[in-house]
């Protein structure tokens, strides 16, 4: 059997014709069996495919013919396509829903004012210059810092990536304005868009990591600034780097070691909760922690 792979990528350029982009995008995957999902919006495309390795590599460059995608960083990790139910393509008003369509702009170099890029190696460096005066930002879901975050971050309390707006403008985070703040999120785009907003808001010494946790857990593993899993949006559910990965998260039935999330099984709720291996096989995800609600 061939081997299968995931790719993770978005680019950020102006789009027009999104439906015949949508239509074109759709053709390519179904044309290759892949899985996964696809996001167009005026401000370009954001995905996760699975499939067989032969198939991605021919999707990578079709859609890197398109002179705007042609840019694109492709990121690779183990996975199949399994891990997705279908391929969806679809289009919205944002490829990553911060609630602020009208506030981003992009060109044909990406998002304009963003924060400054840093390799992976260079935000080592930034911490070894400017020490503990470095702030590390969560662009994610409060949820996925749970399992794994760069360490000291700040984690904004939200549970959605549209709360992120709100946060920022409550005030809160006034006090960093005028301290090196780096941004991170998985690959690299709710950060990119996130540093943005936050020099719109007057925060002076923005950056991002380039690539997000993915590159610079690719170049550093756990031997760096990073502690724990990386949550994942499909049926893979988290991602360790190596196996000296820790992990931080707790179980919220008996606080034992866990980095997994399931579904609560209460069909009312569904939401994710964190339990080890004892507890969900003992299926205690059918009565709702009431610590889980607020995931």
């Amino acid at each position: 059997m061939e081997p299968q792979k995931v790719i993770l990528y978005y680019c950020f350029t102006p789009l027009e014709d999104l439906e015949a982009t949508r239509l074109w995008q759709r053709t390519l995957g179904d044309g290759l069996g892949l899985k996964g999902r696809v996001l167009l919006s005026p401000h370009g495309i954001n995905g996760t495919l699975g499939g067989a390795m032969t198939a991605l590599k021919t999707y990578v460059k079709q859609t890197k013919e398109y002179p705007g995608f042609k840019h694109t960083d492709f990121k690779w990790s183990e996975g199949t396509g399994s891990d997705f139910p279908r391929l969806r393509v679809r289009v919205r008003k944002e490829i990553v829903t911060f609630g602020a369509p009208g506030e981003l702009k992009v060109d044909e170099h990406g998002v304009i004012g963003g924060g400054v890029r840093l390799s992976p190696r260079q935000v080592n460096e930034l911490v070894a210059q400017r020490g503990a005066d470095v702030v590390f930002f969560d662009a994610r879901n409060a949820f996925e810092a749970k399992i794994g975050k760069f360490k000291n971050a700040v984690v904004p309390d939200v549970r959605a990536t549209r709360d992120l707006v709100a946060e920022l403008d409550s005030g809160k985070f006034d006090h960093l304005k005028d301290r090196p703040v780096v941004t991170y999120c998985t690959g690299g785009l709710r950060c990119e868009v996130l540093s943005s907003l936050m020099k719109n808001r007057g925060f002076s010494d923005v950056y991002q990591i380039d690539g997000g946790i993915v590159r610079y857990g690719e170049e550093f593993a756990d031997e760096g600034l990073w502690e724990g899993s990386l949550y994942l949006f499909d049926g893979r559910m988290n991602f360790q780097f190596s196996d000296r990965a820790v992990t931080i998260g707790r179980c919220e039935r008996c606080d034992a070691p866990t980095s997994t999330f399931y579904n609560c099984a209460n069909l009312a709720c569904r939401k994710l909760i964190l339990l080890c291996p004892s507890c969900q096989a003992d299926n205690v995800s059918t009565n709702c922690s009431p610590t889980h609600q607020d995931l």
